[in-house]
């Protein structure tokens, strides 16, 4: 019996109700590396043994179909499982789970009894044209079995081309489960994930996207500039000198052939390439040699020793399985949030046999800036992705590290962000550290220059809603800061009209700044009329904390004053009759 993690315990439990409840086809969504191949064998399982169903894995590419019968067969060696797939030569019909490639089946559902259950891998691979063969197969499949259900598999829910995958009418329809990849870094089940970005970063601003990814002529001309090709292939070299494994993205067979030799030439060291067009031996000798493997050359011992080094042009995104693997080179920009998530993904992988818990991500394509953390990528329109939007992560002037804009402080190296250059787009061409993971906290302190009390409802909300109060904090900014030109405000919204936790805290809230005597309010006006009384405390200054991968900040502490001067608190204007009384005025 398969052991799961807790969160692939959930994510089955997650998928088996939404099977129950819902009619339509869910998708599953675990990163690279945190055991998607586990979880879907235990759905097999599961299938076959406690319903007597039968069960089929599809795939894209007969490389898939082949890596998934084999972690199958190696995860459940007593499940029967066939392949059918015309690149492998496998015709297989008769077993309960069938492993096949889409091509080879989506026209060929009367070779097979009815299935009960189809799961897709890697399902961000699928184009939206590609959904008709997809569709074609789960028609035919309805036909034979009417209760037949589809599951989709990825570590990305958003496709390559561009676009998210599950829509409403989409082949999938909705993500039922998805696990967080900081959270499976903090449990220790990912390598933790350090990105610096480069020196030698090309003017990508002013780069054209057709379907879904930018014009390949355009990235070559930016990436292909030799002095630029020439600094970050130097880098490279620093940067992994007491590294294992490193793996290229290339933008062309041409710059791939130029960086491997540049790298060669600056190491020492041979650096394998890898294209469309290598044959499948000497891919699969490549990745053994890159896994630390050596491979024998001749009856007398001679060997390939392992690899160090590797160029790749959009191959190895997918199913490559290479533990060592502890630095990520992205010499190619791209406009895919999906894609960029496969490149870095290739690190995700613990590696005990040599030590590794971190992997390096040397960005020389301005990509950690365009889709931000790497577990809370902003997934911009694929006519958006290089726009006006600006990037989502700042340079460290000191270390180069990528840090989230929202983050004041350098965690590599303590650096403290002036407020001037909190916002400021960084042009440079050296890959240094970065914080490529949201979470990071940060706190500031603001000095409170005036406090505004609003009746706040919410849009679109019914007339009985209760309403709240809205409590902005003018505080004083920093001459020539961002905040200086823009205003330094920040809000918190209070619920005297709610109940539960929301009220508590209310409650909490008035006990830390209002007098004894002073009952507590049912209304949000009472709230305001409270504040224009002077009866509550003035505040001098406050505490804000800011989270990477949030967009708006929290206000976690307050340091209070005294009441005004002329409140009643302090026995000034307690004669009711120096108050106007408002309601009997005409406006």
């Amino acid at each position: 019996m398969l052991e799961l993690r807790d969160y692939q315990s959930d994510a089955k439990a997650a998928l088996y109700d939404y099977l129950r409840r819902k009619d339509g086809n869910p998708c599953v969504v675990i990163p690279t590396a945190g055991g998607k191949s586990i979880c879907i064998a235990s759905v097999a399982a599961d299938a076959v043994n406690v319903w007597r169903g039968r069960v089929l894995i599809l795939a894209h590419v007969k490389e898939l179909v082949d890596q998934n019968s084999k972690e199958l067969k190696g995860l459940c060696p007593d499940l029967p499982v066939g392949v059918y797939s015309a690149g492998l030569d496998r015709r297989d019909t008769k077993e309960p789970v069938i492993v096949a490639g889409i091509q080879s089946i989506y026209n060929k559902i009367d070779l097979f009894e009815p299935f009960d259950l189809v799961m897709v891998d890697e399902v961000h691979m699928v184009p939206p044209d590609g959904e008709g063969r997809y569709q074609t197969f789960l028609n035919a499949a309805k036909a034979k079995n009417p209760n037949v259900r589809m599951v989709g598999w990825t570590a990305t829910p958003f496709r390559t081309q561009g676009g998210l995958i599950c829509r409403p009418e989409n082949l999938f329809n909705e993500v039922c489960y998805e696990a967080n990849v900081k959270d499976l870094i903090d449990a220790g089940w990912l390598s933790k994930i350090t990105a610096k970005a480069g020196i030698a970063n090309a003017d990508l601003d002013h780069l054209h996207i057709r379907a879904g990814e930018f014009v390949a002529e355009d990235v070559e001309k930016a990436m292909g500039e030799d002095r630029l090709v020439a600094t970050a292939c130097r880098e490279i070299v620093e940067k992994t000198k007491d590294r294992k494994a490193c793996l290229i993205f290339c933008t062309s067979v041409e710059h791939c052939r130029k960086v491997a030799k540049l790298v060669a030439s600056y190491s020492g060291e041979e650096c394998a390439i890898v294209t469309g067009d290598t044959p499948d031996d000497k891919r699969d000798e490549i990745i053994r040699r890159l896994k630390g493997e050596e491979i024998p050359v001749d009856l007398f011992g001679g060997t390939l020793p392992p690899l160090k080094y590797c160029c790749n042009v959009s191959v190895m995104t997918t199913g490559t399985n290479i533990r060592r693997l502890d630095t990520i080179a992205l010499l190619r920009p791209t406009a895919s949030a999906g894609l960029y998530i496969q490149m870095v993904g290739r690190g995700f992988r613990l590696s005990p046999e040599t030590g590794k818990t971190e992997c390096l991500v040397l960005d020389y394509g301005k990509n950690v800036e365009r889709f931000g953390p790497i577990d809370a990528v902003n997934v911009r329109e694929p006519a958006r992705a290089n726009s006006e939007t600006g990037p989502l992560v700042k340079i460290c002037p000191q270390c180069r590290s990528l840090v989230p804009l929202s983050v004041m402080l350098c965690k590599e190296c303590g650096y403290q962000f002036p407020r001037q250059d909190a916002e400021r787009r960084t042009h440079e061409a050296h890959a240094d550290n970065a914080a490529i993971l949201s979470g990071e906290v940060t706190l500031e302190t603001h000095d409170v220059t005036d406090v505004l009390f609003q009746v706040w409802t919410k849009r679109d909300a019914p007339e009985d809603a209760p309403r709240t109060v809205r409590v902005t904090y003018r505080c004083e900014a920093e001459p020539g800061s961002l905040y200086d030109a823009y205003g330094c405000n920040f809000s918190e919204w209070v619920c005297p009209e709610h109940t539960g936790f929301a009220r508590s805290k209310f409650e909490k809230w008035w006990a830390a700044r209002a007098s004894a005597e002073c009952p507590v309010p049912d209304r949000a006006e009472d709230v305001c009329e409270a504040d224009f009384m002077g009866l509550l405390r003035t505040v001098k200054r406050i505490t804000v904390k800011r989270v990477a991968g949030k967009r708006y900040p929290e206000i976690v502490g307050y340091e209070l004053g005294d009441f005004p001067e002329n409140s009643p608190v302090n026995g000034q204007n307690d004669n009711a009759e120096e108050y106007e009384d408002f309601d009997d005025l005409p406006f």
